[in-house]
């Protein structure tokens, strides 16, 4: 788990665990339905099929990048004050 708060990170990577499980669907189901058919059919069938899946994991991985993002400028800005707090009071005895 990437995400530092527990019940988020539970409950995006189980949709994670959702969204792969459909990938795998929508690719094994079209191919073992068209195979009689002709392998172009076939694999152009299994890309379609995975495709809503592999768009919600892109989602999902956007979703964890800008939380670890949005964590990443928070603890820059606290450093950033106490720095600034620092120099405040170096400067104040001076």
């Amino acid at each position: 788990m990437r995400l530092k708060e527990k019940p988020l990170g539970f409950v995006i990577n189980f949709f994670l665990g959702i969204a792969w499980a459909s990938v795998l669907i929508g690719v094994v189901t079209p191919f073992f339905s068209f195979v009689h058919f002709s392998l172009l059919n076939t694999f152009i069938s299994a890309v379609i099929g995975a495709l809503p899946g592999l768009v919600a994991i892109l989602l999902l991985e956007h979703i964890i990048t800008i939380k670890e993002k949005h964590y990443e400028l928070k603890k820059q800005t606290r450093l950033l004050e106490q720095l600034l707090e620092k120099i405040d009071t170096q400067t104040a005895k001076e």
